[in-house]
């Protein structure tokens, strides 16, 4: 059986920023753009702490289901936004 491997990131978008700086967060699973300097390490902390989760699990973001990410989103207090998804 051949494993089809899936790509993917978590991507964070703060929107709040009013000081100018250019706040830019690049890791192998997750990229954060923009906030302030409390938002932006709050999408750090959450994002990390997913990271420690997908370490405990030995999985890679790629790896999990749509409710095994739902919920370890969760446990990690994140803001989800999901496509809608296709009619079956």
């Amino acid at each position: 059986m051949v494993r089809r491997y899936r790509r993917a990131k978590l991507l964070g978008l703060g929107l709040d920023n009013d000081d100018e700086q250019i706040r830019i967060t690049r890791a192998k699973n997750f990229e954060l753009y923009g906030g302030s300097r409390e938002t932006h390490e709050n999408m750090q902390d959450k994002c990390m702490r997913f990271d420690e989760l997908l370490g405990a699990k030995g999985k890679q973001l790629g790896d999990l289901e749509r409710g095994e990410f739902l919920d370890m989103a969760a446990e990690c207090e994140m803001n989800v936004i999901e496509r809608p998804r296709e009619a079956e």
